[in-house]
This record gives C-alpha cells, structure tokens and sequence, in this order.
C-alpha cells in the first residue's frame, strides 16, 4: 500500500504533541483534564503497554494496581474491590442510558482489547459509556455479528500487554483487566446481545435443537418440518462413529437421544464434537468436516430474516458460490417480499418457538415458547456480564417483532427475547443497574416490524434506542424532521431515542453523502441536548470527507467482516483518517464541554426554537426546563448563514440579564452576538454562520 499524504494540519498535530507530550499527559495525570488533550487517537493506541500503564498509574493511583491484579474472570465482577467496580454501580435500573453519551469501538480496527484502554485517554469524561462491538469468536465468514462459540475472540489477545504482564496470558485475563480500568476510568461498557449465531456455529451444532433447519436438493428445499432438527442430530452423531471424537478416547452416550440431551454437559459435548477450547484452529478444521458431512445430506439451518414477512423462504437459484471445498452454495430469498424483506445467509436466528402444522407454511405457534432455548441464551449472557462487569446490552436487531398482528395486549417473559436478558440480568441475578440499548431504526409502521416499532420497544422494556438520524445530512427536511420525533418520542414513551452523530454500521462507503458536512454540529448538539443520549464511533475524530468512496480501510464497518475478497474485503489495518480540521475543531469542542457538562447532565431541555418538522426554518435554541442557566443556539443549514433572528423571551431570566457568548464552533465572534440583551420579542442574533453551533451563559444585567 502506497504512503499515505499527511494534510499539514493532521501533521501539526503530530509534531505538536512531540514537541508538549510530557505537559499534554502532565495535565490529564494531574487531574486538571478528564482525557488528554491533543492526542490523536491513532497515536496514542500506538502507545507501548509500559508507556500505558505507566501513565494509568500517575493517573489512578491504586486504582491501577487492583485493576490489573484482578484478572480472573470467575471471580464475579460484583466481588472487585470498590474502587474499580463499573461508575453506574448501585443505579436503581437502566435508566441512565436515556441522558448517556456513548462511544462504540469496533475492536477489529484497534486490534486488541488492551488497545480501548489507549484509545479512552483520548476521550473525555462527557463521554460516559463504551460500547463494545461482539467480542466473540466469528464464524464461517468472520462476521462480528456471526458468533460461532461463546469463546472470546482470541484476536483481539494482546501480546505486548502479556510481555508486560505475564500474568496477563489469555484474552479473558486481559479483559478482565480492560473492564476493570475502564470502570476506573469513568466509563461504563456495554456488550452485543445477539439473537443469532453463525449459521454452522459451534452453538448450534453443539444444540441442533435450538436452531430451525431445512433440507434442500440443489435448488429446493425439500423439507423444513418443525422437528427436522433431530436428523441433524443422527446424522451428527454418524459423523462422530466415522470420525471419532475430537479428543481421542473420550466416551460420549451412543444415541444422538442422550447427547443432546440437556442432562449431557455442553463442555462435554463440545469438546468431542471439536476439541479443546484453546485449540481454535484444530476446531475450526473440525467444524467444516461437520458441514461438508451435512452438506452431503442437505441439512442446514434455516437462515436469518429480517422485516416482514420474515417467513417464508426459497433458494434463489441465481446467486450460487462455491467455496474452498467444492460445495455449492446458494443464497435464499423470501417467497412474498416486502420492500425491507432481507435474508442474512450466515446467520441463524435461534428458535423460540414451536411452529404451526408442523411449519408446512413457516408459521411459528408464538403460544408454544421453548423455554430451554430461552432459559439457555440468558443464562449465556448473565455468564458474560458477571465473568466481565458489562453494564448493558446494545441489542442486535432490536426491530424484530415478527407477530403479523403486532404487539400483543398481553406482554410475557417470552414476549422479546432481548427483554428477557435485560429481565434476567437484571431482575432474576439482581444487577439491578444493567440497561437494554436497543439497534432499532424508528421506521413507519410494518416496515421494519409487525406494527408499529415504538410500541415494540416499550413492549421489550428498553430503555434507550439507537434510531436512525445518522442517516440524514444535517440541515435536510429529513434531519430535522426525525430530530422533532425522537425529541417527542423521548417525552411521550418509556424509553429515548438518541442523537447519533454516527455508527460503525454507517462508517461505510454507502453513506459518505451524509457525513459531507456539519460533522462538528453534530457532535456540539449531541453534547449540549442533555436529555437524549448519543452515540458516536471511533474514528469519528479524524474521519477524512469522502467526495468519492475511498479504500474499503479507511470504514470501520468493513472491519465487521472478515473477508479476503469482494466488495467488503480489507487488506490490511484499518486506516486512521487525516481530517486535522476535523480534529482541532472536535477537541477544542471537548475542552469547552468536558468542564461544562456535569452543570447540565440530566437536566431536561426547554426548547426555544423547536426543530422545525417541515423543514421551514433550520436554526434551532434551548435552554435548561428548570433554571436557564445555559442558551444553545444552532444553525443545521450547512450552506447559508442566518442573519436578524430572536430567540424568544426565556422564563427565568430577568428583563435586565444578558446573554453572554461562552463557545462557538465557528471560532472567535466579534460584534454585537457577543452579549445578548433582551429587546422587545426576544434576544436578537444578527448572524449566525452555515453549521455554527454556539453556547450562552446567562449572565447579570450591566
């Protein structure tokens, strides 16, 4: 790959902190900045682990010491000393997700674990939680979100933090230990809870019963009878006696009755069907004997699906592949499709619910819940949350709700199976703090789910949304309008949207239209409306403006797969971008904010100047509902600036106070928008710039 150009600001950046390192770190260790400023997240995850935990100890103290010498992960995170237990510890519920302001790392594009712990010096106390993408191991074609076994993911093992630390010598030590300083960093951190696996999963090859199968004959399917599942399973147990087990000489049950029954250990079986846990490639090789041995009968399990009909599936003959084996694949599609009617052909959703008729016409029996499927992914979960200390879930595909007659009028403990590990966690293990972050896209009714998406989310208890503003320009009908009904939803529902300045699932080639301008507005909104939560990925900071799509490295999102070959193949790491501007804009942002926020964090939001829905107006203000003590005043119109506007007459202020300018986005501001008066109808701005953001202090009257 040719050398990158490095833009003169990104390099003044560089130089500047070789030239002040040891006062940009003297400033964060004394405590006098919650991150350290002027640290390009780039450079600092290429920091040595001595040079790491040398500046977590001038920072934490103590703190550091105890994080690291509690790295067994069977010790319950609830058994840590306090002092590196998770910030939100002791809440009543997962309501702080509605006011939190989260960062999603993809750990594939940083490498390691021990890698977020580098990347969070970088990022300040306002935000608050961490969101880590699946930390398991990938199947088949390497998806994040295609888990094969409920084993970490042994890349993301760092050996350089296991040179310094030899304790530190498997990925669950290690982190153990990033759980633990994080929490003592002020961070809480979140987890994927994923309602499917893999496909050709260790899990569901291990538990054929938990999964829907079929049987197709080149390009039809043949059978996908309700029980099919137990053929899998013979035929299984026929590979083990011409294959043997994994592990010579370990005895098993001989009818494929008593193997899978819930009476035979998992681990067991486990490892005679693969192998020790600690030898993923010689698993790995097992696993694809298994699926070559079933592909020689036609069995699979019945792909994932998404949007209604949800049910209902063909092979579409017209998309096969073959793979390094030999065998032919196909792709499938949904028989009557609707407009987002998708199917996931490496994944496989598990099966909750018994079938109707014996799924002649794929239609599930949702009064017929199979509790040991349920009862074995929560269970699965709580395991991760108290080995780790997670704080809460991110739920995969949260806008599945396949009832074709919508929410029911009664919601039970097998309603949503992400409400049940919320539930679970929460209730039934007593981690009474632990929140449900729902991936949902807020979309019109029967679109993405049986009825209407709002009343599924109150229905599956969570607590705060992702929804779908990332994927609206600044400044468009679209933004604006979205923003007035996440800001509606917030007052009006039991859970909040929340303001997404962008997802890793959007850092993607397909989306660079949106993120051509107003980045930095972005982010200054998401960081002054304190009563909706958002959510930002990594490389965020520096993202470069794509006019054109760029090599597939430079997107996080193509760092979810794991592919060596067509359009989402990535060769080599991920590429920082070099948006200098973007950064000096972003950090001189976080140094105003970071000091400011704890004034105003949870304070619910007056709105001045409401976004407006129709797209009429583009500028926006609010204050605080309870004491003004703060005015935000924001121009979403990234092309043309707004002269001569009022922003109304504030209840609490009095006539004599003024308005004092604190920050804008656009630099230095001269003239008459520096101090406020109240005049007649309002307080008068005279300009605003294209995408200017800009606080106000209320201040006496002179």
């Amino acid at each position: 790959m040719h050398e990158l150009k490095i833009p003169r600001v990104y390099q003044q950046f560089r130089d500047n902190w070789t030239a002040h390192k040891q006062d940009l770190l003297g400033a964060y260790q004394a405590r006098q900045r919650s991150f350290v400023p002027n640290l390009l997240p780039e450079q600092a995850v290429g920091f040595s682990a001595e040079e790491t935990l040398a500046i977590l100890y001038q920072r934490l103290g103590e703190k550091a010491e105890a994080a690291l010498a509690h790295a067994d992960p069977d010790v319950a995170a609830s058994e840590v000393p306090a002092s590196i237990r998770s910030p939100v510890a002791g809440r009543p519920d997962g309501h702080w997700l509605k006011h939190t302001n989260m960062v999603g790392i993809n750990v594939r594009t940083i490498g390691s674990f021990w890698n977020a712990v580098k990347y969070a010096l970088t990022v300040p106390a306002i935000h608050d939680s961490i969101h880590l993408l699946p930390i398991w191991e990938p199947g088949v074609v390497g998806s994040l979100y295609g888990i094969s076994s409920w084993n970490l993911n042994t890349e993301f093992y760092s050996p350089e933090l296991a040179q310094a630390r030899p304790e530190l010598d498997s990925v669950e030590k290690q982190l153990k230990v990033v759980m633990n300083l994080l929490h003592a960093m002020g961070k809480a951190v979140g987890m994927d809870v994923i309602p499917h696996t893999d496909r050709f999963s260790e899990i569901g090859l291990a538990q054929p019963q938990y999964f829907e199968w079929l049987q197709r004959e080149g390009t039809q399917i043949v059978d996908h009878s309700a029980n099919l599942h137990h053929e899998a399973e013979e035929r299984i147990l026929q590979f083990l006696a011409v294959h043997g087990p994994a592990v010579p000489d370990q005895a098993y049950p001989p009818s494929w009755q008593a193997f899978f029954a819930e009476s035979f250990p998992e681990e067991r079986r486990l490892e005679i069907l693969f192998g020790p846990a600690t030898d993923r490639q010689g698993r790995s090789r097992r696993r694809n004997q298994q699926v070559q041995y079933l592909y020689a009968y036609g069995y699979e399990p019945v792909p994932a699906t998404m949007a209604p009909p949800y049910r209902g599936i063909e092979v579409d003959p017209n998309t096969s592949y073959t793979n390094s084996e030999g065998l032919v694949w196909y792709d499938y599609r949904i028989t009557h499709p609707e407009p987002m009617s998708r199917v996931f052909g490496p994944l496989a959703r598990f099966k909750l619910y018994e079938r109707v008729d014996d799924n002649a016409n794929w239609e599930i029996d949702f009064q017929r819940p199979r509790h040991e499927v349920w009862r074995y992914i929560c269970e699965k979960y709580y395991d991760a949350q108290r080995r780790y200390g997670f704080d809460f879930m991110r739920g995969d595909m949260s806008h599945v709700q396949m009832r074709p007659a919508g929410v029911p009028a009664s919601i039970d403990d097998t309603y949503d199976i992400l409400r049940a590990v919320k539930r679970y966690i929460r209730d039934e293990r007593g981690v009474r703090h632990f929140g449900y972050f729902a991936e949902t896209f807020l979309a019109a009714r029967n679109v993405m789910v049986y009825g209407d998406e709002v009343d599924h989310l109150e229905a599956s208890d969570a607590d705060a949304t992702l929804g779908d503003l990332q994927s609206t320009s600044v400044g468009s009908h679209e933004f604006l309008q979205k923003w007035r009904q996440y800001d509606d939803l917030g007052s009006s529902r039991s859970f909040t949207p929340c303001f997404t300045v962008i997802t890793g699932d959007k850092d993607d080639p397909r989306f660079d239209k949106y993120y051509l301008a107003g980045n930095v507005l972005r982010l200054f909104i998401a960081y002054f409306l304190t009563d909706m939560p958002s959510y930002v990925a990594l490389g965020f900071e520096t993202r470069d403006i794509h006019h054109a799509p760029a090599p597939n490295e430079h997107y996080t999102k193509l760092y979810v797969f794991q592919e060596s070959g067509g359009p989402k193949a990535t060769c080599g790491p991920y590429v920082w971008g070099r948006n200098g501007s973007q950064f000096h804009a972003l950090t001189r942002l976080r140094l105003y904010a970071d000091p400011v926020y704890p004034a105003i964090a949870g304070r619910s939001t007056r709105w001045l100047i409401h976004p407006d829905p129709t797209g009429a107006h583009r500028h926006v203000a609010w204050t605080q509902q309870d004491r003004p003590d703060y005015v935000i005043v924001a121009n979403t119109d990234t092309q043309q600036g707004i002269d001569n506007f009022n922003i109304p007459r504030i209840p609490g202020l009095a006539a004599g106070q003024t308005l004092a300018l604190e920050f804008s986005t656009a630099g230095t501001i001269a003239g008459p928008d520096t101090v406020l008066r109240l005049t007649g109808p309002g307080y008068k701005v005279a300009h605003l710039d294209p995408g200017e953001g800009r606080v106000y202090r209320a201040a006496p009257g002179s």
